[in-house]
């Protein structure tokens, strides 16, 4: 008997009103991974609170469960995780399902390839169509066999040293992702494994490997950079972690509240790394009324809560030096810029191409089918404003099984004359499952067409 093909759910958003009110936003989904796999690797129990439940880490849960961790959901994002050490880890018997994660994939090939197992990767169709070159390359060098399909895509099978080898690696392009995989690699090698990034990329696998107990060091490198060197075989000692908001997810509402007219809102324990937080270094340049309150610091990292207002936005040309900081908020820059006054210009992103999507060309294409016009170029997109107007709206737009896409889109929409209807709501749950709902908090509505 065969399953029935997934209908698509079309999303509309409108705004009748301003928006009002306090939210809190998910757990970090790129702390809450790295969370899970490094109390994977300690010996004894772990205790994280705030993790997100989106789709996505829990496939890295998943992952982490079928190579020898015991994970137990005590609670809404409290979790406990038995480590099985590192150096531990079991042969899974089965696939791994990494469902749309590319974090999940490319980090959980960084621990496989330094263990004596093997492990079938495998995603769904949009992920099946991200290239992983860019991890196979060094992790081969470390002495892992990889086969890959073609264009280094998966289905993926990862055979790991049996006897590992340290590597010296500077990374071509700055990726936190493939930084991540080769310290997590590192790991399990006898001797020092070090990676050089060109311009600073996210550091939680940094603050995390050392609140683990990793013998870790990171070095700024002369004109810019870091030099990161872990040491192999080090005793992990469990944690009790607490997962602050993440930043990438409070930028949809964050952004929402700067274009509806009247709106005042605030968003409560979002993550302010300084490794994350470009998006509100920009939006504040072009205008945006984004005030930190009550700044602290939750599980080793600065947080705080983010007054926001709407505000008058004004065009820029944003430098390519802040993309490693808000790769994953670009989507909704674009949806900013275009109610901005005057021209904004973005480039140095050609990263966006091999995300769930090519997020360059399916936001483009978005945009200019909701009447905003811009102009796609190779590392980019340039975006002319309204001023403020709404957008002409009217739209049907392509997901691509993205959820950074969708959850665009859907806050566009808030601000356009005719509706935008989002294809598919489905890929939000990946990252934000309580998108909508904490939306209609703030006053948003589901239009039913």
């Amino acid at each position: 008997m065969t399953t029935a093909p997934r209908q698509p759910q079309p999303l509309m958003l409108r705004a009748d009103a301003p928006l009002r009110g306090s939210v809190r936003v998910p757990g970090d989904k790129s702390i809450s991974h790295r969370a899970l796999m490094l109390s994977a690797l300690a010996v004894g129990r772990s205790d994280v609170r705030g993790l997100l439940e989106g789709e996505d880490v829990l496939a890295t849960a998943a992952a982490m469960r079928a190579m020898g961790a015991r994970l137990e959901r005590l609670g809404e994002g409290h979790w406990a995780i038995d480590g099985v050490g590192v150096g531990s880890l079991l042969q899974p018997e089965g696939v791994l399902d990494m469902g749309n994660s590319g974090t999940s994939t490319r980090l959980l090939m960084g621990l496989v390839a330094t263990h004596p197992v093997s492990a079938t990767f495998i995603g769904d169709a949009s992920l099946s169509r991200r290239p992983m070159g860019r991890v196979i390359e060094p992790l081969t060098r470390m002495g892992a066999d990889i086969t890959a399909s073609p264009g280094g895509r998966l289905p993926l099978m990862l055979r790991g040293a049996d006897t590992p080898l340290p590597l010296s690696y500077r990374l071509p392009v700055a990726s936190a992702q493939v930084k991540s995989a080769i310290l997590l690699a590192g790991l399990n090698v006898q001797g020092e494994t070090v990676v050089e990034e060109p311009i600073p990329t996210r550091d939680h696998s940094e603050r995390m490997l050392k609140a683990f107990g990793a013998d870790l060091r990171v070095e700024p490198l002369p004109g810019g950079g870091n030099r990161i060197s872990v040491r192999g075989w080090a005793d992990f000692r469990p944690q009790q972690l607490v997962v602050p908001g993440d930043p990438s997810s409070a930028a949809f509402p964050l952004v929402a509240a700067l274009l509806v007219p009247g709106s005042d809102v605030l968003i409560e324990g979002v993550g302010l790394n300084p490794t994350r937080d470009g998006l509100v270094r920009i939006l504040t340049e072009m205008g945006a009324d984004i005030r930190p309150v009550n700044a602290r610091h939750v599980g080793g990292e600065p947080v705080a809560d983010l007054a926001v207002r709407h505000s008058a936005l004004k065009g820029i040309e944003v430098p390519p030096e802040v993309a490693p900081s808000m790769i994953d908020e670009y989507p909704i820059l674009f949806v900013a810029a275009a109610l901005a006054q005057g021209r904004t210009v973005m480039r140095g992103i050609e990263e966006l191409r091999v995300k769930e999507s090519d997020r360059i060309s399916a936001m483009a294409a978005g945009l200019a089918a909701a009447g905003v016009r811009v102009e796609e170029r190779p590392d980019g997109l340039i975006v002319e404003g309204t001023g403020g107007a709404p957008v002409p709206g009217g739209a049907t737009i392509a997901t691509h099984l993205d959820h950074r896409i969708a959850m665009s889109f859907a806050v566009l929409s808030l601000a356009a004359r005719a509706p935008i209807t989002v294809d598919d709501r489905a890929p939000i749950s990946t990252s934000f499952p309580a998108f909508l709902q904490l939306m209609a908090t703030l006053g948003a509505v589901e239009s039913q067409g």
